[in-house]
């Protein structure tokens, strides 16, 4: 089947202009600066971590003629003070961190801030521009606001080549992992919450993902585009990834490129790192997804979901491609309170495996046996790492054969590994990063080098009772049939009882009508080429998916239809929509 996935999935936006390269970029930005009619103007270029700085220094100096440029940065606090502030979140661990409470305040010297301050009062008339990460800390009164964002799969992107560093650190050539560890848990939340607070303030909204393209536009037409998003379903920007155990099924359904080893993950509906493009006529712009859960929470969330998580996207599709590969890591993910103890964070990775896919005796290793001694097994995964001796899993861990559009669910605290010649529709909590490696095959990673196992975690999270009995009653492809109509048949497929995620299994040859019910849904095909989704009401247009892409449909949508379109008119399709449980929900809140 000839791949019609859509990789580059977009929203048009009507009504307003995109401002592309750095010719037009600049030019608006001197337009706005001559109608504010002010012999003396001061302009804030904020930005986000990842942003290029010294590229757009370089462009305004070229072609705009101020009287006054200042770099932020040179108001931070020296490197060995903000390298100390931000430990105790960082942490020595390898792999984990703990979540700051720290503001972006906290990375700057007031009296820095004030020298500068002084030299900008000093000048009498002309243009002032201050730029960088705390642009507007600098000048809190600036005249005019210019926001540079950035996605976070692009920030990651740019660790990987050595383009960037932490902030206030110089350490672009760290390690990718110690510079991701560091940015989850401290540069993101730091600059997440200032973006926030300025949000109402900003005038205009800068792109430099492709860094020779810029895109500029407005932040009126920002807030009306993202009031547009949550009145219709949308899609996301997918990105793939290699791994050690990374199989062959992405590159032939998403049209990857064939060149590369494989591709391990699919991450296609991921708010915090994917992005979300915009077509404004002729231009499009690229913006992190999660500014619509920032700035349009409720619509989009549901107002019992929006408060019991904040302005946090709770639900978490990709793709685990062992097709042709390997089997993935031995793992745990943490209990509640001991992530929240441990992490700073409010819930776990509460998580299930639906198989899209899978191969004659694919398995999936998911519990323990029965009778096992948990001393031995912990005793025998320490002499393998420590010692580079074999641990054999199945002495110790439940395997169950498994088949094409099979779900298991997997709480946390249970052992689990899905097997080769899978792939895998993992549909979790958010909290992504929190996976405990007990055991890794012996393998290295892409790079050469050992991959980091948390034994020491893993172990104190274990639910050493969750055996092959227990697992098959509460876990295993637990399918019940909840109601059937004119050509459909809607099923509940899991998760276990105590996630507050709920999945719903629709197969169809006709249209289904599904409803929001006041909470966000996100769905997959994971059955036919191509479906339409539309609104009874016509309050949204038609829009269409093809088979493995994911969409959100926002609280606000309410009623929705899904009816087999183009070549699957008439065949049977299948969706698998994942809602959150409200009367599961507490306030958990990380904000």
């Amino acid at each position: 089947m000839k791949s019609n996935y859509d990789k580059f999935p977009e929203v048009s936006i009507k009504g307003h202009t995109c401002y592309s390269g750095w010719d037009a970029v600049i030019d608006e930005i001197n337009k706005a600066v001559k109608i504010s009619g002010k012999e003396k103007i001061i302009v804030a270029v904020e930005c986000y971590h990842g942003v290029f700085v010294k590229e757009i220094i370089k462009h305004l100096k070229e072609e705009m003629n101020s009287a006054l440029l200042i770099n932020a940065a040179s108001a931070m606090k020296d490197e060995t003070i903000i390298a100390e502030i931000v430990q105790p979140f960082v942490t020595d661990d390898p792999v984990f961190g703990y979540v700051t409470p720290l503001e972006l305040e906290s990375y700057f010297d007031g009296q820095k801030i004030s020298d500068l301050q002084q030299q900008i009062a000093a000048v009498d008339k002309g243009i002032v521009i201050v730029i960088g990460i705390g642009a507007t800390l600098v000048c809190k009164e600036a005249a005019l606001i210019v926001y540079a964002d950035m996605p976070r799969w692009e920030i990651q992107l740019r660790f990987r080549r050595d383009a960037v560093g932490n902030i206030g650190r110089n350490n672009k050539t760290d390690s990718f992992a110690y510079k991701y560890k560091h940015a989850y848990f401290v540069d993101w939340r730091v600059c997440d919450r200032h973006k926030k607070k300025i949000f109402d303030k900003i005038d205009y909204i800068l792109d430099t993902t492709i860094e020779e393209n810029p895109k500029l536009i407005t932040a009126v037409a920002l807030k009306e585009a993202l009031e547009y998003v949550v009145t219709r379903p949308f899609r996301v920007v997918p990105f793939f990834d290699p791994g050690p155990w990374g199989g062959q099924w992405l590159k032939e359904v998403c049209d990857l490129d064939r060149s590369e080893q494989n591709f391990a993950w699919g991450f296609d509906c991921v708010p915090e790192e994917n992005s979300l493009m915009m077509r404004f006529q002729n231009e499009v712009i690229e913006i992190p997804s999660i500014n619509v859960v920032f700035f349009q929470p409720e619509a989009l969330l549901g107002k019992p979901v929006y408060k019991s998580f904040g302005d946090e996207f709770p639900i978490r599709f990709d793709f685990l491609d062992t097709m042709e590969g390997g089997n993935l890591s031995l793992q745990v993910h943490p209990l509640k309170k001991y992530i929240k103890e441990k992490f700073g964070m409010p819930y776990t990775q509460d998580e299930s495996y639906y198989f899209l896919d899978a191969k004659n005796e694919a398995f999936v290793y998911l519990g323990l046996k029965e009778k096992i001694d948990p001393a031995a097994m912990v005793a025998e995964l320490e002499s393998a790492q420590s010692n580079g001796h074999n641990f054999d899993a199945e002495k110790f861990v439940q395997k169950w054969q498994v088949k094409k559009h099979d779900h298991v669910s997997i709480p946390a605290g249970t052992v689990h590994c899905s097997g080769a010649n899978t792939v895998v529709l993992e549909i979790s909590a958010t909290p992504y990063i929190f996976t405990f490696k007990l055991w890794d095959w012996g393998r290295m990673g892409l790079d050469g080098k050992p991959r980091p196992i948390s034994l020491e975690h893993g172990k104190n999270v274990i639910q050493w009772n969750r055996t092959k009995e227990w697992t098959e009653k509460n876990i295993l492809n637990l399918v019940k049939e909840i109601q059937e109509g004119d050509g459909w048949c809607e099923e509940r497929t899991g998760l276990d009882e105590d996630s507050f995620i709920e999945t719903r299994r629709h197969w169809f040859t006709k249209t289904v009508t599904h409803n929001t019910n006041g909470v966000v849904n996100v769905l997959n095909l994971i059955e036919g080429s191509e479906a339409i989704v539309e609104s009874p009401t016509n309050a949204f247009e038609p829009f269409i998916i093809h088979y493995a892409e994911t969409f959100i449909v926002p609280a606000a949508v309410d009623e929705y239809t899904v009816t087999p379109h183009g070549e699957s008119a008439g065949k049977q399709c299948a969706t698998m929509k994942a809602s959150v449980r409200t009367e599961k929900l507490v306030d958990i809140s990380i904000n």
